[in-house]
């Protein structure tokens, strides 16, 4: 366990901190966008932060906080994706189409029964998982899954029930999302407005994230029960902001700000990962545009990583409005703060992160070791505590 503690700032630029990663994000087969040559990223571009990272190291732990810096929850998790919870107890998708339940220390793993199989491959699989916001009465859950339908790679989002130990689909929501190898989103979340938020990748082929008739590439907004709100910025479309390549990560701050991590291009150039604020109908450039390269009626990222990748991943908001990072290839549990624009390294040494939850004050992460781009320990992939975070 190599988890570090904090007390005092040590600023480090993120292309050393992540150099090693840089050409390995973690989409290795997309192509190169078809963009204008790379821009040296600065302030004055577009108004984005400098790509700087600070890693806080402590010295002392106040007496009242638990002294072990990392509590090991659950092992031996089989590509985990998503942590939900439903009071004391612990959800976590696993991208092979299996739901693992944590009561009280013990783990069961239980089967999902859809009327469309699971197509685990590349980064496709059973990702986005969210229990319904009336769970306790209801045992329903929405769930995000890639299938294979007449030779094509797709998406669906589906309402699934549990009944004892396995769970059953009652519906699709929606079919038909294109999918592929790499790049197939996944992510769910309920918005301040109640209603289901969900992302898409571009499915490898950049071009759909710029047409809005098009369920690639774009976050998605629905009702609950499927329908699409009346409000959505495009009349009778599910797209609520488009032009992404592959956004993982979705936060809203207390003024109902909404956050998304996203992965930049692989190749060379490579890294310029984003952190974007989403807007109504907003186009965020993607093939055309990346880190502060700028094109009328796009809207670029408030914070950019430059030329390193670290392949941001779930993200969730702290009580102060901060947006806590699960990164893969950046291994590290990354802290950015909106009012500075600064990202902190604030966890890592326990090798790729896929996502991250708070939960009574405690900070939950989900290690992803096992994907098939990590080095997993005998216990990997692990769901942790982590403590003493600065």
């Amino acid at each position: 366990m190599k988890a570090k503690r904090v007390a005092a700032v040590l600023t480090i630029s993120l292309w050393i901190g992540v150099l090693a990663a840089c050409g390995k994000n973690d989409e290795p087969n997309a192509a190169p966008p078809a963009a204008s040559p790379e821009a040296t990223p600065t302030e004055a571009a577009s108004g984005t932060a400098a790509p700087e990272v600070t890693e806080d190291v402590a010295t002392e732990e106040p007496s009242d906080k638990p002294t072990e810096p990392v509590e090991v929850l659950a092992e031996k998790l089989r590509v985990p994706w998503v942590i939900e919870f439903a009071g004391d107890v612990v959800y976590i998708s696993e991208r092979e189409g299996n739901i693992v339940q944590i009561e009280e220390g013990k783990l069961s793993r239980q089967s999902v029964k859809l009327t469309k199989s699971v197509l685990d491959r590349g980064e496709g699989g059973f990702l986005g998982f969210l229990l319904a916001p009336d769970f306790a009465s209801t045992q329903q859950a929405y769930a995000y899954h890639t299938y294979q339908e007449d030779g094509r790679t797709l998406n669906r989002v589906v309402l699934l029930k549990q009944n004892g130990d396995s769970w059953e689909e009652v519906r699709p929501l929606l079919e038909g999302i294109p999918g592929a190898s790499n790049h197939d989103g996944g992510r769910m979340a309920y918005g301040p407005d109640k209603l289901l938020y969900v992302t898409t990748g571009d499915a490898q082929e950049r071009e759909l994230a710029q047409d809005k008739n098009s369920l690639a590439g774009k976050i998605l907004r629905l009702e609950l029960d499927g329908g699409v709100p009346s409000d959505n910025p495009f009349p009778g479309s599910y797209v609520y902001s488009y032009g992404h390549r592959n956004p993982q990560g979705m936060a809203w701050t207390d003024e109902g700000v909404m956050l998304v991590t996203e992965h930049g291009p692989s190749g060379s150039p490579g890294g310029h990962d984003e952190i974007n604020v989403i807007e109504p109908g907003g186009n965020y450039g993607w093939p055309a545009v990346y880190g502060d390269q700028t094109q009328s009626g796009m809207i670029p990222p408030v914070y950019h990583t430059g030329d390193p990748a670290i392949a941001p991943s779930g993200a969730t908001m702290d009580e102060q409005n901060r947006l806590l990072i699960a990164t893969l290839v950046g291994s590290a549990l990354y802290r950015y703060d909106p009012a500075t624009k600064n990202m902190a390294v604030v966890f890592e040494g326990e090798g790729r992160l896929r996502d991250v939850k708070i939960k009574d004050g405690r900070v939950y992460v989900i290690t992803n070791n096992t994907d098939g781009r990590g080095n997993p320990g005998k216990t990997d992939d692990r769901l942790l505590i982590l403590n003493n975070l600065p």
